[in-house]
């Protein structure tokens, strides 16, 4: 293993568990939604000036999301990757390879108050009438992991 890998796993393990969460899961969790663009084939049958002018539909709404204070981050995803399995993380294969209709193109990470806000904004997106799909979910404010451990040792403190 490489130095850095130990120096970090030391870090790791100094971290106290309950300061752990705070320094690791996303800053954005109280009202923090993630926007998730399903479906990289949306183009196909729109001409070169189609797709640039949906695209500048695209940047316009993220702008106007980010001037807003909504949107705090967001990516188109490159349409090749690697899908890591296996115990140890040992299975690595190209990929993904979900059908184009099913595959993550991009997201945005929004800050708004609700979830019926979220949707509204999700509703917004340019590329809806092109066959994209948008998911939307909340993003969590801990680790739901380190919840259920947190959950199951104050059981056993008080039995």
């Amino acid at each position: 293993m490489s130095s850095e890998y130990w120096l970090v796993r030391r870090y790791i393990e100094r971290i106290d568990k309950k300061d752990r969460n705070k320094e690791f899961m996303s800053k954005t969790n109280d009202n923090g939604y993630m926007l998730i663009f399903r479906g990289t084939d949306w183009y196909k049958g729109l001409s070169a000036e189609e797709m640039q002018t949906v695209a500048d539909h695209w940047m316009a709404w993220f702008n106007r999301l980010t001037e807003q204070g909504k949107a705090v981050a967001g990516n188109p995803l490159e349409p090749e990757g690697k899908i890591i399995s296996g115990k140890n993380g040992r299975v690595i294969a190209d990929g993904p390879f979900a059908e184009s209709k099913e595959s993550i193109g991009g997201y945005f990470l929004l800050q708004v108050e609700t979830m019926e806000e979220a949707v509204a904004i999700a509703q917004e997106c340019p590329g809806l009438p092109f066959g994209i799909r948008v998911e939307v979910r909340p993003v969590a404010a801990s680790c739901p992991l380190v919840r259920a451990g947190s959950n199951q040792q104050q059981q056993l403190a008080v039995a």
